[in-house]
């Protein structure tokens, strides 16, 4: 495993990463994870999960970024268990809202697409202290918005929870959130934000009825 994350981290370099990642796209980290991948033996789950440890614990944004994508390339192999170690990645090495927004939108949001049930224990990560957890609670669901199983995880719950959080990148999560459902239920995105309009703070709400037609736009900027 070692081997692996030095020649991972020897591929970094030789494309221009430096210690802050500002020399680096995420295109380019997504090539190295596609190229590391491919080269992997035993693509078992558990293997798998264990490179993505190893790769995580080096705390650096772009190993991460190749640590979550590994994840997601099991994904037909995961179960309900798989939880406990998504949560437990979320809450030791998530830090911000571009590793949380990466991790959620792609291998933890598919596991809750497999396993609608499991929301119910996001829901928690609503009174969490971290912002990037309770961000997560939002953007974790937004691949089962896309994929039409959000009846399944009742989404505007979770924007009832959040609706007065204190920071602007968790309002911005769950407008986002809701923004998506908008694109599925406008009717009921629509009813919703004319609802809460005069509660809701202004970065939600704007960001929420982006892919609503011009004129309910108007009708809820009024």
């Amino acid at each position: 495993m070692d081997n692996l994350v030095s020649r991972i981290k020897a591929e970094l370099e030789r494309v221009s990463w430096t210690s802050s990642g500002a020399h680096i796209k995420t295109g380019d980290v997504r090539k190295i994870a596609s190229q590391a991948f491919r080269s992997l033996g035993d693509r078992s789950k558990d293997h798998v999960f264990s490179l993505c440890e190893e790769l995580l614990e080096q705390r650096s944004w772009p190993m991460k970024v190749i640590a979550f994508d590994f994840a997601y390339r099991v994904r037909r192999q995961y179960n309900q268990a798989d939880f406990a170690v998504f949560q437990r990645w979320l809450e030791e090495y998530v830090r911000g809202w571009g590793d949380c927004d990466d991790f959620c939108t792609h291998a933890f949001g598919e596991l809750i697409c497999q396993y609608p049930e499991l929301s119910r224990k996001t829901l928690l990560w609503t009174e969490r202290r971290e912002f990037w957890l309770r961000r997560a609670a939002a953007v974790v669901l937004i691949p089962s918005i896309r994929r039409d199983k959000y009846m399944e995880t009742d989404p505007l719950q979770v924007a009832d929870l959040l609706m007065q959080d204190e920071h602007d990148l968790v309002r911005q999560g769950y407008g986002w959130m809701l923004k998506e459902l908008s694109a599925k239920e406008p009717d009921l995105v629509f009813t919703y934000l004319r609802k809460h309009r005069a509660v809701m703070p202004r970065v939600a709400f704007r960001c929420a009825l982006e892919k609503l037609g011009e004129e309910r736009r108007r009708i809820l900027m009024q």
